[in-house]
């Protein structure tokens, strides 16, 4: 159907289903000689699974991905490369007594509207599931930022209800201090604060054993990003990056920079100051390298990088599916009552982050490519 491919020169399409036999994803403008092994997408496929701590959805897949085509003797061809990651651990059974009604806050209604019909087991095609194949792409996109210009992709959690993480320089972040906490042990909920997280923690555990769900907010920041990526008018960096994280499951809100917050200041707070410097080592008469001072613009300006790191939030919802009965009605329109069995996750911040990351580094290497492909001059 319409609206399964994303992307420009590098473009994904996806297929799959929560409880169907699995999903898969077709990259397509990957260059060719980039070393890519099932192994190397291992790592962010294990931060996205599910089962993977105590506050998040026990349901026990592996994600152990197979690559189907577009890479020989361990690097791209530059063909499309195929990717599929099977479902293991499915339990249709969980949704039977659901088949007929609309669960509050998920899709249910809505595909049955668009297609007369719906995979009502786990969601179907509007599951998270399907992000697994997602995470997978983006692995691919990391390899290519960072091969072609020593682009990085980390996000964290920086938001679990009313807790808000202090991270002075967001640039800063390593993975290490997202996946890690200063003890050595897990950081479960990926937040870079570990005061704060620790507090993430509580919360979570407490609203699961109220039956219930939280929400919050998750940050992605790119660095090394040169200046010049990104297209006018309506191809804008922000705009592709905006449309990339509201693609994924439960997001209700993007911003970048200083986002919603520039509402409440004047021009003279809000402009980030110009200055520029020699680069370090450079002969004389070399070009300067232009910077700003603050970063309130997130990294682009006119919808073009700006050089600076980018820095974008995404608000993630409650997640819909909870065991407390709520009301809701039939798909015939009779009143009823509904309590949703499954496993489900408390909080789907912790697994967010790994999805968003990939969906950033996807649009940085499209249009990196898309600059490469146009033969304009190199980016700043």
């Amino acid at each position: 159907m319409p609206g399964d491919s994303f992307g420009h020169t590098l473009r994904i399409s996806t297929a799959g289903e929560s409880h169907g036999p699995g999903n898969v994803v077709i990259i397509e403008g990957c260059p060719p000689g980039l070393a890519l092994s099932e192994a190397d997408l291992t790592e962010d496929l294990v931060r996205r699974r599910p089962g993977q701590s105590h506050i998040v959805t026990p349901r026990d897949e592996p994600d152990q991905p197979e690559i189907l085509s577009g890479v020989f003797d361990g690097q791209t061809t530059g063909t499309a490369i195929a990717i599929l990651i099977r479902n293991t651990d499915q339990r249709g059974r969980d949704y039977a007594d659901i088949k007929d009604k609309y669960r509050p806050g998920h899709a249910d209604y809505t595909y049955d509207a668009k297609y007369g019909g719906r995979d009502y087991r786990g969601g179907g095609r509007s599951s998270a599931r399907e992000t697994s194949v997602r995470v997978a792409a983006g692995v691919v996109a990391k390899r290519i930022i960072a091969s072609a210009f020593g682009g990085r992709v980390v996000g964290y959690v920086r938001q679990v209800g009313g807790i808000v993480a202090e991270i002075p320089d967001p640039a800063a972040v390593t993975l290490d201090q997202v996946e890690r906490l200063p003890t050595g042990e897990p950081n479960i909920v990926r937040c870079p604060d570990p005061d704060r997280a620790a507090e993430m923690v509580a919360l979570i555990e407490q609203v699961r054993e109220e039956r219930d769900s939280i929400g919050g907010v998750a940050e992605v920041v790119a660095t090394g990003v040169p200046a010049g990526l990104g297209e006018p008018v309506f191809d804008k960096l922000k705009a592709d990056l905006a449309k990339a994280l509201f693609s994924l499951p439960a997001v209700l809100g993007v911003e970048y920079g200083v986002g919603f917050g520039a509402a409440s200041l004047r021009g003279s707070e809000n402009n980030d100051l110009f200055y520029a410097t020699a680069p370090l080592g450079a002969p004389s008469g070399a070009a300067p390298h232009i910077a700003t001072r603050s970063n309130r613009h997130g990294g682009m300006l006119g919808g073009i990088s700006s050089g600076m790191p980018i820095v974008v939030r995404a608000v993630v919802k409650p997640t819909s599916s909870l065991p407390r009965e709520q009301e809701t009605v039939t798909r015939s329109g009779e009143p009823t009552t509904i309590s949703t069995k499954g496993r489900h996750d408390p909080c789907l911040l912790p697994r967010f982050v790994p999805m968003a990351e990939a969906m950033v580094a996807i649009v940085l290497a499209d249009h990196w490519l898309r600059w490469r492909a146009s033969g304009r001059s190199t980016p700043a």
